[in-house]
């Protein structure tokens, strides 16, 4: 019988090499290619060589009633998390440094302390007298949790058994250590460990687990991917630093809608909840001015009305400059293509800047339309109606493609006071009155109806 051979994986990617290597040709990423010796395959020990267990099946019909749900009292995060914390589950929070995770999830631990709920806080960064003045920082002072500053992963799991709690903070994943792995703290090998030891637990003992996860330089949480597949959410902790808006987003979720988002406000006493973010991101908003233009986007299943400003400069290098904060610059950069090459309209020599007012981002398409307004009325200095809201997505041939949840769309800008929406032609509405509706079919029409060129 042939020797079997060893085989060399990557732990960020999972993808199989036939030697080992210092980058991975699958995902590019350095030093995280592993030996892995096979399963032996001699006499007695290959698969086939006894039977194991029958494993019971099961028919997706079922009386079973859904898993039920700790609320935290906090709407904005219960509404990210699909209606409260499930039991067993584990979640991992991610974001950049200082951006306010750890004060979220104290504020969340605290809140769910106070439901009669058993919340222990376990950090592995800061001592627990830091915790503390912090939580008096922040009025949690008298929330019945309990802390513990620990980063050893078997005394942490010693104690969560032994408390038997409903609901456990992990602060952060990255500093917890293994004494059954031979690797430096916060290494692949070690991450992968600890989170594989937690989610265990989290499933046998019914136990919400929620781990913070730092992030890379690219946004993405630091570690192998392997990490998002075993929990059950995923949350990234948004916002910039010169803003005091910060959006949880789920990027996913077992128990929920993913794409779920939850805005908070960064102030004085911690993070405050934002009931109304359409009315936060627009009350900035004073007269019309070139450049402005109102988007109803959706976020999850919320309607959120977001500024996109643009401006637009004469240039004086030979690359004209092309600066997106918000936007999905790729996205921008088709915009502009199509604006000249089916509209006749120009941008060469041209600073083109765009901006996403407070600190959103925002990804979907819909939001082409808006883009290509804002940019045209900063172009012609000519600013669209402050009354209207606008929303559609450009094909590459000039032509607006309608979009899903117009009616969501359409409510809440009535609600915010707005009478006018521009929209693409096949948009199709139920039950909207109200507001007059100026559907366009092209982008050239677009132009030609709102700033009176063809």
């Amino acid at each position: 019988m042939p020797k079997p051979t060893t085989a060399f994986t990557c732990t960020a990617c999972g993808a199989a090499h036939k030697k080992w290597a210092g980058r991975c040709d699958a995902c590019g990423a350095w030093n995280t290619i592993i030996e892995e010796a096979p399963l032996s395959q001699g006499p007695g020990r290959g698969l086939g060589a006894h039977k194991g267990r029958a494993v019971p099946l099961s028919g997706l019909s079922t009386s079973e009633p859904p898993p039920p749900r700790a609320r935290s009292g906090m709407e904005e995060l219960d509404r990210v998390l699909g209606g409260g914390l499930v039991p067993g589950s584990a979640l991992l929070v991610g974001g950049d440094p200082g951006i306010g995770k750890s004060t979220l999830l104290l504020q969340a631990a605290a809140a769910l302390s106070r439901r009669d709920l058993n919340a222990i806080y376990f950090s592995g960064e800061e001592a627990s007298a830091q915790v503390r003045m912090r939580a008096q920082r922040l009025g949690l002072g008298d929330a019945p949790m309990r802390l513990g500053a620990e980063t050893n992963l078997r005394d942490i799991l010693t104690t969560l058994d032994a408390e038997r709690p409903d609901v456990a903070v992990i602060d952060s994943i990255q500093t917890l250590w293994s004494d059954t792995v031979e690797a430096a703290p916060g290494s692949v090998a070690q991450v992968r460990a600890a989170a594989h030891e937690l989610v265990t637990f989290a499933k046998r003992r019914g136990v919400a687990v929620i781990l913070v996860g730092h992030v890379t330089k690219d946004g993405q949480i630091a570690g192998p991917r392997v990490v998002e597949h075993m929990v059950d959410t995923v949350l990234y902790f948004e916002g910039e630093r010169g803003h005091q808006f910060r959006i949880l987003r789920s990027v996913k979720n077992r128990f929920g809608p993913s794409g779920e988002i939850g805005v908070f406000e960064m102030t004085g006493a911690g993070l405050a909840e934002v009931s109304n973010p359409s009315a936060l991101f627009l009350s900035e908003r004073g007269q019309p001015f070139a450049g402005s233009a109102v988007f109803a986007g959706i976020e999850g299943t919320r309607p959120v009305l977001t500024e996109v400003q643009a401006l637009v400069a004469p240039s004086t290098l030979a690359s004209p400059r092309r600066t997106v904060v918000g936007l999905d610059s790729g996205r921008v950069s088709t915009i502009l293509a199509v604006l000249e090459a089916r509209c006749g309209i120009p941008f060469a020599g041209l600073d083109v800047f765009l901006n996403v007012a407070g600190g959103m981002r925002v990804a979907e398409p819909a939001a082409d339309l808006a883009i290509a307004g804002a940019l045209l009325s900063a172009r012609e200095d000519n600013a669209l109606p402050p009354e209207a809201v606008l929303f559609g997505e450009i094909s590459l041939s000039g032509a607006l493609r309608p979009v899903a949840q117009a009616e969501n769309r359409l409510k809440e800008a009535q609600k915010l006071g707005f009478t006018q929406v521009i929209l693409p032609e096949a948009t199709k509405l139920e039950g909207v009155g109200g507001m007059a509706l100026r559907r366009i079919t092209d982008l050239t029409g677009f132009v030609g109806e709102v700033f009176g060129a063809g």
